[in-house]
């Protein structure tokens, strides 16, 4: 049954509607399981990567991990900013606009690939105070190795953007399967990469920096080749004459430039709990290391229903038709918690052999164990709520309540609660944890609230 028969085209909330936007359940599902597969894969991925850096020696780990603590924050932001621009583009396919969507497009694509090679450039022009004076006093060893990757990983900062811009593109046309393709072809060139460059040929951190550099270029020809195909809805149109459109690109950083904060910042506050943790000794450091790490896959089903939620409420608010909008958004959210509910269940069935492969102390074992439990079991309960739903709100464009949102519950209780219950209230590494827990219910209630209201429905592009 089509979905305006169940909820009835004449509701309130449909009336000035420009569009009816429906999906089936099917195509719910082909727009979400690639990202579902993508998600996890890069995981799987950044596993096996660390794994293999391990096997060069503790400072080539050290290096890499000092130098990507930089470079994860320039990732999740081009990321927030390439998403920022797909919702752009996915209100004018839900408005019927073609011709303003591939406008916006290529103003995304020019703009993040500009903003890269300028933020690459200023990189470069740093890199002794980055790795002198944020790094501070390191071995020589790890200063070297962290020399030679950040050489040659930083000049991947324009492929990264440009390849997260173009599966942005994909990923609101509905097209995710593309992406996710993309995304595996690039996954296995680092992968093996690093492979044969460590093991093969015995090289240090080069061997995993190269293939790194190599995979973004891959991922970054390989978006544009396919965008110049007029036969997607959004693509690069021919002949390409770039103009500067000053109100399209205000409207991609209204969207975007939230979400790349919102990003930066909270991962910020992770690195800055980081030396809070590494107070409270060797066991804590571990058990917080690799808690973060399958953490990751505990919320991996809900992180990939909220970037497919992005895709379809960007369109049902392009055409102000938000009775669908909020219908698809009570439906995958649903669907979030089915998900997590059956992914947390047999990932606490193999959770013991996760940790055991980690091979550290009993000690650092148990409290990792203790933490998985608590963010798995929670993650069921509120993970949704606090971290899809507001992936509705940016879709409609509401991204700045959900920045504002976001980092002021991280700084009240991520951080500010965070170093309070661990250092004051005795509670250790777990204490972090534990604000962080308070942090999503104040998230969720927030979101809810808003949600509930009608302010996000104002927020489209005009």
């Amino acid at each position: 049954m089509d979905v305006t028969e169940r909820m009835g085209t004449g509701s309130d909330e449909n009336q000035g509607a420009l569009n009816q936007i429906t999906f089936s359940n099917r195509q719910l599902l082909v727009l979400i399981m690639p990202l579902i597969i993508e998600q996890f894969l890069g995981v799987a991925v950044g596993m096996a990567d660390s794994i293999m850096v391990a096997s060069v020696g503790e400072a080539a780990v050290s290096a890499v991990s000092l130098v990507d603590s930089v470079n994860v924050l320039l990732f999740f932001a081009f990321n927030a900013l390439a998403t920022g621009g797909a919702v752009v583009c996915g209100q004018y396919i839900g408005r019927k606009d073609v011709e303003k969507g591939n406008e916006a497009a290529e103003q995304l694509l020019v703009f993040v690939t500009l903003l890269a090679a300028g933020i690459m450039a200023i990189l470069y022009g740093v890199k002794y105070f980055i790795l002198h004076g944020l790094f501070g006093q390191i071995e020589a060893d790890v200063m070297a190795y962290a020399n030679t990757y950040f050489l040659i990983v930083e000049a991947s900062i324009p492929f990264m953007a440009l390849y997260s811009a173009g599966a942005a593109l994909f990923r609101v046309m509905g097209n995710s399967s593309m992406s996710m393709k993309i995304s595996i072809v690039m996954n296995i060139v680092n992968v093996c990469g690093n492979a044969i460059l460590i093991f093969g040929f015995h090289c240090g951190v080069e061997g995993v920096a190269i293939p790194t550099i190599v995979s973004r270029i891959l991922g970054a020809v390989a978006v544009i080749m396919l965008l110049r195909n007029e036969k997607y809805l959004l693509h690069i149109r021919k002949p390409f004459r770039y103009r500067y459109n000053k109100k399209m690109v205000l409207n991609i950083l209204r969207i975007g430039v939230p979400s790349g904060i919102e990003s930066s910042l909270f991962n910020l506050g992770k690195i800055m709990l980081l030396s809070v943790v590494s107070l409270f000794g060797t066991a804590s450091i571990a058990a917080n290391a690799v808690s973060n790490n399958i953490a990751t896959l505990q919320t991996l089903p809900a992180a990939a229903i909220g970037v497919g939620l992005i895709t379809v409420v960007s369109q049902c608010s392009g055409a102000r038709d938000f009775g669908h909008a909020r219908y698809y958004t009570k439906k995958l959210i649903l669907w979030a918690y089915g998900l997590m509910a059956i992914w947390n269940g047999f990932l606490f069935i193999i959770q013991p052999f996760f940790v055991d492969l980690y091979n550290v102390s009993d000690e650092a074992a148990h409290m990792a164990m203790i933490i998985l439990w608590l963010h798995g079991g929670l993650g069921i309960l509120l993970w949704p709520a606090a971290f899809t739903l507001p992936q509705a709100l940016k879709g409609a464009g509401d991204t700045t309540f959900v920045m504002m949102i976001a980092v002021g519950s991280m700084w009240v209780f991520r951080i500010v609660t965070g170093v309070y219950m661990a250092k004051y209230l005795g509670f250790g590494v777990l204490g972090t944890w534990y604000a962080m827990f308070i942090d999503w219910v104040c998230r969720a209630a927030l979101y809810l609230l808003r949600y509930r209201g009608k302010r996000w429905e104002e927020k489209y592009i005009k």
